[in-house]
């Protein structure tokens, strides 16, 4: 029989990892359509939306007040950029100054909370989680010969992310936190998330500014349209596979 603080735990972990299945498959969908539209083509935009979503996911569900320094500076330093250049503004320079704010605001964490290297390591877990979810579904799209919609895609690679991150996270976050330093960690994925932020608000709002063509118009309305079905399937995949874990004993809540 399942007690009240066991049925707790579950609940809370469904919610906590719906959530967070929820951002990555908005990422991962919006990701895919961006890298589809810059010309790569086959298993290439699978592998890198799922290996850069599975990344920052990581970074937000291991290491929060760290992500959140690094998309406060992103925010704030691309909203300046734009203000400041304008229509000149492009992508690369949007994201470069962001990351290199949120490097600054991760370093100064560091300074101030003490950090250690647990951010960065799980950062680099959740990536390479990321590459391989990315690279089975490849596989099975490309055996199958079957076009899979956005939101089954976000929902298989999600759940093969979660369960390799929950599996290998444990281990290497121990061993590798001792040789990584803590300043370095946090500045390193407060950039990361800060590059991310400039990126997406460069395609949200920098590029409403400007004279975009036919073409560019229809591929912004379709980065838009995946993006639900990706949250959608990202967030179900997500919560199914954390209360699979739950009830195989992994105990995800001392870990959320």
């Amino acid at each position: 029989m399942i007690t009240k603080d066991r049925f707790t735990a579950i609940v809370m972990t469904v919610i906590v990892w719906g959530l967070a299945g929820g951002v990555f498959g908005a990422l991962f969908a919006g990701l895919y359509d961006v890298l589809s539209a810059m010309g790569l083509s086959g298993w290439q935009p699978l592998v890198a939306a799922a290996g850069t979503a599975g990344m920052i996911t990581s970074a937000l569900y291991s290491s929060m007040p760290v992500a959140l320094t690094g998309a406060m500076a992103g925010v704030l330093a691309s909203i300046g950029t734009l203000i400041a250049l304008g229509h000149d503004a492009g992508l690369y320079a949007i994201a470069g100054i962001a990351g290199l704010a949120g490097v600054a605001g991760g370093a100064f964490y560091a300074w101030m909370a003490d950090s250690h290297g647990q951010p960065l390591v799980e950062t680099l877990v959740g990536l390479g989680s990321g590459l391989i979810a990315g690279t089975l579904v490849a596989v099975l799209v490309a055996l199958t010969g079957h076009e899979a919609e956005t939101f089954w895609l976000a929902a298989g690679v999600v759940a093969v992310v979660g369960a390799s991150f929950q599996i290998s996270q444990r281990w290497l976050a121990t061993v590798g936190s001792d040789w990584v330093h803590g300043g370095l960690s946090a500045a390193v994925v407060a950039g990361l998330t800060a590059v991310l932020v400039g990126a997406s608000i460069w395609v949200l709002a920098g590029t409403s500014a400007l004279s975009v063509d036919g073409a560019t118009a229809d591929a912004m309305g379709q980065l838009r349209h995946e993006i639900a079905p990706g949250f959608v399937g990202g967030l179900i995949g997500s919560a199914v596979t954390g209360l699979i874990l739950e009830l195989l004993g992994f105990h995800l809540e001392d870990h959320a």
